[in-house]
């Protein structure tokens, strides 16, 4: 009689569970089959305190859980590996990948960000600590290692000469699927506005100010014979810059809709009908909310910056100008009335990557582990 083979025991760890980490980790649990899982995750608030102690926090939380066997770890790059490794030593005999998401590196300013330094020295060990080092995207991957190299280029001494060479020899571009829920509809639908969809947090780094010195330029204009219409798809918070607040104040009947849209049903459906799709963001390592609007149809305008000209034409990327608002405004204002953006094919679905992930995982888990 033939020994049932049991499916490899994956432990997903997530350190600060945002809204696009969960899209990412979500996806895996449900649909690699193959393996199982257990998903232990933090919440995404306390920043601070939350990358600074998350290996105490996910002690506190799933000690019974962390003493389990697993066959392999996959942790966000929030997650302090090394820590976690030291306090479960069982852990590190079994392979260890790190997600970035984002990096500490290429955030813009905010001069309330506490701790930063011990952040992105945390994230530098947590990589050094790893077998794998998946990125969503390569302008992520780049700037990480840009990042920790001219952080560890700073220090009197002790950094191992082959530390970076090690690091990229690890790294792997694998992207976070978009859900294949995200498609175009089939027949046109006339409406009386040219719909924008500004589909991003109500936060600093996303660029209002240049979202507000569009609408500006939109008051009384019309692209291809229609007035210009907004959705400010976003997820809003307590306080919300002065720009979005000004718009709100000030421009709110050129909106068609305001605020997050908890159903996606909905969302999609926005997403479907509309024509555009901007970004005005001053950060962003693979730009989910874009990616998913253009697969459902949207002509994607974005500035000439971050990863995005990774991913879309010359034809839709608009002269990037982040220290003045208004002058990037008028860039992107030109090139949506310009007639020349271009229809791009819908990228990195999960049909296409699910199937990747699911290869880089076996072959790890095929592999002696050899730290």
């Amino acid at each position: 009689m033939s020994k049932k083979i049991l499916p490899k025991n994956i432990l997903l760890l997530s350190a600060y569970d945002a809204e696009s980490h969960r899209y990412w980790h979500q996806q895996l649990s449900t649909q690699l089959k193959n393996f199982e899982w257990t998903v232990l995750t933090l919440k995404d608030r306390h920043f601070a305190w939350r990358m600074g102690g998350n290996a105490l926090n996910f002690q506190a939380a799933y000690h019974a859980q962390l003493q389990d066997h697993y066959d392999l770890v996959l942790a966000t790059s929030m997650t302090d590996l090394a820590t976690l490794r030291g306090l479960y030593p069982h852990l590190a005999q079994v392979p260890h990948v790190l997600y970035f998401h984002e990096n500490q590196f290429a955030y813009p300013p905010n001069q309330q960000q506490q701790g930063l330094l011990e952040i992105q020295l945390r994230s530098v060990l947590s990589a050094a600590a790893a077998d794998q080092l998946w990125f969503n995207s390569q302008y992520n991957r780049d700037t990480f290692m840009a990042g920790a190299a001219a952080l560890l280029n700073k220090m009197p001494d002790g950094v191992p000469d082959d530390l970076f060479e090690q690091l990229h020899n690890h790294t792997v571009i694998l992207p976070v699927p978009i859900r294949d829920d995200c498609q175009p509809i089939t027949q046109a639908v006339n409406h009386s506005h040219h719909q924008i969809v500004w589909n991003h947090r109500w936060e600093h780094d996303k660029g209002p100010e240049i979202l507000l010195a569009l609408m500006r330029l939109c008051e009384g204009q019309h692209i291809q014979g229609k007035p210009i219409g907004f959705h400010l798809l976003g997820r809003q918070f307590r306080q919300q810059p002065p720009a979005l607040q000004a718009i709100l104040s000030h421009h709110r009947d050129a909106c068609l809709t305001v605020g997050y849209v908890a159903d996606r049903t909905s969302y999609l459906q926005i997403l479907q009908q509309a024509d555009v799709v901007v970004s005005t963001a001053y950060h962003d390592f693979q730009g989910i909310a874009v990616l998913e609007a253009a697969a459902c149809g949207c002509l994607p305008v974005v500035p000439d910056r971050l990863v995005y000209p990774e991913l879309y034409p010359a034809s839709n990327r608009y002269d990037s100008t982040p220290s003045a608002p208004e002058a990037e405004a008028q860039a992107l204002f030109e090139l949506l009335i310009s007639g020349q953006l271009q229809t791009v094919e819908p990228q990195w679905l999960a049909a296409q990557l699910l199937p990747i992930y699911q290869q880089q995982l076996e072959v790890l888990l095929s592999m002696e582990h050899s730290r």
